[in-house]
């Protein structure tokens, strides 16, 4: 198992890794809209999820993974209100490769960001 770490993405705000590698998998952590210093995007859901996404990649990035390696996602949305413009924004960056996913409703999130999401990618 390797741990993952860059500073192109958020800290960990909490006793978790950015994300793990076992064997050919690598396995993120939820990435919430923070920027790398730390700071949460206070924009909309839109801008919230291109901030996730931007974590993302950076993550598979250093796993050696990336968004057409992710076999599935799990989308955690503080109001399923937002599905659609979420699912927008998750369309653009997952158009031709379209991995698994779910998306769930919570009653909140950390920092009380508005979107969630985890993702298992195979690494190259």
């Amino acid at each position: 198992m390797k741990t993952i770490h860059t500073d192109e993405a958020p800290a960990a705000i909490g006793p978790y890794s950015q994300g793990v590698i076992v064997d050919k998998l690598f396995f993120s952590s939820g990435q919430i809209p923070l920027t790398a210093s730390g700071e949460m995007v206070t924009g909309d859901v839109k801008e919230q999820t291109h901030q996730v996404f931007k974590n993302l990649q950076a993550v598979l990035k250093e796993a050696g993974a990336s968004l057409e390696t992710v076999i599935k996602a799990t989308v955690f949305i503080k109001s399923m209100d937002d599905f659609g413009s979420i699912n927008e924004i998750y369309g653009e960056y997952f158009s031709a490769h379209k991995p698994a996913r779910s998306c769930v409703e919570v009653a909140r999130l950390p920092k009380d960001a508005l979107v969630e999401i985890e993702v298992v990618a195979l690494v190259k």
